[in-house]
């Protein structure tokens, strides 16, 4: 496997926290403690777009594709819709006064993780609050999603993961999953396995068929494990940490293959917070305190 840095993008003014996907398949928006959202496009580096101002640092943002706007969590505000065709904020709901940690959709309902322990479940169409979720004392750091077995899964700062019936979101399970607080919850492409990774540095793999048993404890990082991403043709899958390195595992043996990182590829001089593994030539993105965005092509 060879890994070359493809571009580098400034413009952010202080740690970039999030960057998902435009919708585009070459572009993506990001957002960090400035409060800037920027657009960005992969066959143009580095000539970002602002296209909001949160007011208050973001941690989490979600596109909703069915009416063309961006959710960006404003931290101890609650949350704006952006309409994208023309760059204006369409609504605010102050639903929260702690931060929001994430943002997933499914059907017509949005699911936000909250600092206070909360999940707020929404609905898109009215933009309204229909259900409070007490998951945790502390933070909900990340929200995952399983159509198919039609459940969602949490995890929090108490160190635990919890999965919910996406009906009557009703507690199915509890999982005791790491010693530190779960930074990420993500399932796997095919929704057969449940990925955690939290500040104990260490990766967990779970079955989702067999009632959520472990399948692997990887000691994967030197420091907390911040985010998961899969590669477009789900070969394998990637991790990014405080330890300032990603890593790039085998998604069927959960091997490591490769570590990108500043004294082999120039990486990030800090911790690295989110990743976003596209399919523009399997580039994979990289967001970091250190206010870069890198693009590393994955050959």
């Amino acid at each position: 496997m060879n890994i070359r840095k493809v571009d580098t993008f400034s413009g952010h003014r202080d740690s970039v926290y999030t960057i998902i996907s435009d919708d585009t398949g070459h572009g993506f928006y990001s957002a960090g403690g400035d409060g800037f959202v920027i657009q960005w496009d992969l066959n143009k580096p580095d000539l970002g777009k602002l296209v909001a101002r949160a007011g208050t640092s973001v941690y989490a943002m979600a596109l909703n594709t069915n009416d063309q706007t961006l959710w960006i969590g404003q931290n101890y505000e609650g949350v704006q819709l952006l309409d994208i065709g023309n760059n204006t904020i369409a609504k605010t709901s102050k639903i929260t006064n702690a931060a929001i940690f994430d943002i997933k959709f499914f059907d017509d309902k949005a699911l936000v993780a909250l600092g206070d322990g909360v999940v707020v479940v929404m609905d898109v169409p009215t933009f309204a609050v229909q259900k409070h979720i007490k998951i945790s004392e502390k933070s909900v750091r990340s929200i995952a999603v399983n159509i198919g077995t039609n459940e969602f899964a949490t995890g929090d700062s108490d160190c635990n993961v919890h999965i919910f019936d996406l009906d009557g979101f009703k507690l199915k399970k509890t999982i005791q999953a790491h010693t530190n607080s779960v930074f990420s919850v993500k399932y796997s492409p095919d929704g057969k396995y449940l990925f955690t990774t939290g500040r104990d540095a260490h990766l967990k793999v779970w079955d989702v068929n067999d009632a959520y048993g472990i399948v692997t404890d990887i000691p994967a990082h030197m420091y907390a494990v911040n985010d998961i991403a899969f590669s477009p043709d789900r070969s394998l899958f990637a991790t990014c940490s405080m330890d300032k390195s990603i890593k790039v595992w085998d998604a069927a043996t959960f091997k490591l293959k490769k570590i990108i990182d500043r004294a082999r590829h120039a990486g990030h001089g800090t911790s690295v917070n989110k990743l976003l593994w596209t399919g523009f030539e399997n580039q994979l993105i990289s967001c970091s305190d250190d206010r870069m965005i890198s693009v590393w092509e994955v050959a």
